[in-house]
């Protein structure tokens, strides 16, 4: 075998071993061994490594129901590891600090503008992490990569924006840019990939071996997980289920289409057809006016109800999911229409058969779904390439 194949090997075999512990601590040596098929050696050899680097410890704990003698057994140490989670969205920024559990250690925020430029967005979020190192008494050494997510196209392996319509970015250096400023490996990818991953591992997709999340705020996704990968399609554009055309003769999109689904759902189209009738400048202002019984506002968002359903229906018979998490910054700030929407999906718009084949959920995670997500990734990185 050629020198780079075993070198290739080593640290796939390295990052499985620190998967696992971290999934199922503790766990012994020999658990670990029977999981993955590699030699005790071989996985004493990389749990003494990762012990030695400080990443994990072993302990001597009592075996199940206080029986048999104390086993050694494998833990991760939570700070043994940092990495910084962004979130960009059109109007917002969000970082924070997260630890090897998905817990976030501290974040803060920024607003943002559509007039803002990639290198303003960029240094001000190289600013906000020295500002939170400080305020919140990070361990600079522990820091191993930042990850940001954000709404486009992504070209993961180059960090590079390909196109990003809410950001208004195209053929953006993301990733390069951010380690110039911070020193720190960067990664990037779309933003509801990576709180996929988060639901995934911690959240409401947990356990689960094929499902779809949707989100619904500024624009409109998708993310599929199959047997706990996300499924990014050539362009790891999969899942841009808001560029579907559901009306050719419907409304302009800010893609440059026609018609578009998530310009029947998505805040900046309804904001927009609500400020015909009566000036609007939030999605608060607007659900006050259906809470109200202001027919418009009713009419509006009903239809956007209709159409979240919609969606619901239409990727469970194209991908036959077990469950479907709901998410994004409609659901965030109005839960109650998560009834609403399940009710219009198993009354009128779910296919008969497949009703009863998956379930409906929330997100567990919420606002902090993609700095986890985006963290995690940060993180799963850091281990392939040490």
């Amino acid at each position: 075998m050629k020198k780079h194949d075993q070198d290739f090997m080593k640290r796939q075999n390295r990052l499985t071993v620190f998967q696992i512990i971290k999934n199922e601590q503790p766990i012994s040596r020999a658990a670990i061994a029977k999981q993955t098929g590699m030699s005790p050696t071989t996985v004493s050899r990389i749990v003494s490594e990762l012990t030695e680097e400080g990443y994990v410890h072993e302990t001597e704990e009592q075996a199940s129901a206080g029986r048999g003698r104390k086993s050694s057994l494998i833990r991760l140490l939570d700070t043994a590891v940092i990495s910084i989670g962004v979130e960009l969205d059109r109007h917002q920024a969000n970082i924070g600090f997260i630890d090897v559990q998905g817990n976030v250690l501290c974040s803060g925020n920024f607003p943002r503008s559509s007039g803002d430029t990639p290198e303003a967005t960029v240094a001000r979020i190289a600013d906000i992490i020295e500002e939170l190192i400080l305020e919140c008494d990070i361990d600079r050494r522990r820091i191993v990569g930042i990850g940001v997510g954000l709404p486009g196209i992504i070209d993961v392996e180059a960090g590079i924006v390909n196109f990003s319509v809410q950001l208004g970015w195209k053929n953006v250096q993301l990733a390069e840019r951010l380690k110039e400023l911070t020193g720190l490996q960067a990664v990037v990818d779309n933003e509801l990939k990576v709180k996929a991953l988060a639901e995934q591992l911690k959240g409401s997709a947990y356990g689960s071996n094929r499902t779809v999340l949707l989100g619904f705020g500024n624009g409109v996704g998708s993310a599929l997980i199959l047997e706990g990968e996300i499924y990014r399609g050539v362009t790891n554009s999969a899942g841009e289920i808001g560029h579907t055309t559901v009306d050719p003769e419907g409304m302009m999109c800010d893609c440059g289409k026609a018609g578009c689904l998530q310009t029947y759902i998505n805040i900046p189209s309804l904001l927009s057809e609500a400020s015909k009738i009566k000036p609007v400048r939030t999605i608060e202002e607007l659900f006050a006016e259906r809470r109200a019984g202001t027919r418009w506002a009713c009419y509006l968002i009903d239809r956007a109800l209709a159409y979240m359903a919609i969606t619901i229906n239409n990727v469970v018979s194209m991908y036959n999911p077990d469950s479907v998490i709901l998410s994004g910054e409609i659901l965030d700030k109005f839960p109650e229409v998560y009834e609403e929407i399940t009710n219009l999906c198993y009354t009128q718009y779910i296919w008969e058969p497949l009703q009863d084949s998956f379930t409906i959920v929330r997100s567990k995670l919420h606002e902090h779904g993609v700095i986890i997500g985006s963290g995690l990734v940060a993180q799963d990185r850091y281990f392939q390439l040490n």
